[in-house]
């Protein structure tokens, strides 16, 4: 009854529902748009491709983008594009001054790093289509009869639209983010991994349940209850942090002349503070070897996501990313100054650059654990495949898959849960000011 009246209080909400009903919407058109295939190709003969894409790194590319990789679509490069270009312009803010001028410009500023990244994206597609369409026809074994158009019109159109393709996503994502609810280019990768989830445990299911000494049943169950356990653990990195006592000094009520003795409050400081994107962008970087492969062999080694090259270099990624995104995201010099201006202080510790050089020590220790726990999360998968767990299962047996869906999933019910919180207090300022009227 809980969860229904909750329905009800955001159903209730006429901008909060049409927020949610605008997300869905926009989200369905993503998924049809994943299913049409590039102008040329016979659908029908695309099941060489669908092997190739089963596993592997090719594999998790597909689920990025939920199916469309395999299906040679319009929209087979996903999002993935955005997210590279993203990481490109953000360490590109730490050495180019023009770009740190703009992170310090406010709102201004943002717009216009937003406009880089985007015709930044557009060159990155232009470059990542002709490989994609180089590879479905020399590397997937799709035959001639695959091609219903060749020559330059077939390379031409693909290229630009594949582009399209992208553009289109990157501007559905920034519609959901800033019309809808939730952070609308993950929500594009969560929902394209949702999409495997059906097939990946049926054929789990399968395997154990047919083949003799897999374990059958008993061993579904099993590995179900520790799939539970990895998401409970999931949630508790998410949402666990470290609360900075603060002292706020006594100040005067306005309106009378009543002196309010000073209050306590803390500063949230969340262990795992960079939250999925230390695994997309580490996951966008370990795409690169795929595409270098042919041109430099060393690196072949590094396009099985299950062996220990690749996965002692991804866990050493996100680790990195993790005190990259943190550093850029938690400013402590302006938290400090913040809270220097509003009359507060941590006991013990002088307002100013001590204040700042105090959190920032806390955060640096309390990100190195949570970024070891996160590591270990996305590597989770090829540890779990030792086990005799299909590879599609394994993927969101924790690992990228299912950091990405916990994390994704609790900040947009935060965010619903925000517009629940704030309809109350409108609800309650609305009748503490019916009740003063009624009083006069």
């Amino acid at each position: 009854m809980n969860f229904i009246n909750k329905l009800k209080d955001i159903f209730s909400i006429e901008e909060l529902k049409n927020k949610i009903l605008l997300t869905i919407g926009l989200i369905a058109v993503y998924r049809f748009m994943a299913s049409v295939p590039l102008p040329g190709i016979d659908p029908l003969q695309l099941s060489a491709l669908k092997e190739s894409t089963s596993d592997g790194l090719l594999g998790l590319l597909n689920a990025f983008t939920g199916g469309a990789f395999s299906r040679a679509s319009i929209m087979a490069l996903g999002i993935m594009p955005y997210i590279s270009a993203s990481i490109v312009v953000q360490l590109m803010g730490i050495a180019v001054p023009y770009l740190q001028k703009l992170q310090k410009d406010g709102e201004s500023g943002r717009k216009k790093i937003t406009q880089i990244t985007r015709w930044l994206t557009i060159g990155i597609t232009l470059v990542q289509a002709p490989t994609y369409i180089t590879a479905i026809k020399t590397q997937f074994g799709l035959g001639p009869e695959a091609f219903l158009v060749s020559g330059a019109t077939f390379w031409v159109s693909s290229i630009i639209i594949l582009t399209a393709g992208t553009v289109f996503a990157m501007w559905l994502g920034e519609r959901i983010t800033d019309k809808g609810v939730g952070n609308g280019i993950s929500l594009l990768i969560t929902v394209g991994i949702i999409a495997r989830f059906p097939s990946a445990f049926l054929q789990e299911f399968v395997s154990k349940t047919t083949n003799a000494g897999a374990g059958g049943l008993m061993m579904i169950l099993i590995e179900i209850i520790v799939w539970f356990v990895v998401i409970l653990l999931s949630v508790l990195l998410v949402t666990a942090v470290r609360k900075i006592a603060v002292q706020y000094a006594r100040r005067t009520v306005a309106g009378s002349v009543q002196n309010v003795a000073g209050s306590r409050d803390y500063i949230p400081l969340k262990l795992n503070a960079a939250g999925v994107m230390p695994i997309i962008f580490a996951q966008a970087i370990m795409f690169l070897p795929l595409t270098l492969g042919q041109k430099f062999p060393a690196l072949v080694s590094l396009t099985d996501h299950n062996g220990w090259q690749y996965n002692v270099i991804f866990a050493l990624l996100i680790i990195i990313f993790s005190y990259f995104y943190t550093a850029i995201t938690i400013p402590t010099n302006k938290m400090a100054d913040d809270l220097k201006r509003s009359g507060g202080f941590i006991p013990g510790v002088r307002p100013g650059k001590d204040t700042a050089d105090m959190l920032d020590g806390v955060l640096s220790r309390i990100t190195f654990p949570g970024s070891l726990f996160l590591a270990g999360l996305a590597i989770l998968p090829a540890v779990v495949s030792k086990f005799g767990v299909q590879q599609s299962w394994a993927m969101f047996y924790g690992g990228t898959s299912l950091i990405i869906m916990v994390g994704v999933a609790i900040d947009t019910l935060q965010q619903i849960n925000s517009y629940l919180l704030n309809r109350h207090y409108d609800g309650l300022m609305k009748g503490g000011n019916s009740k003063r009227k009624s009083n006069k």
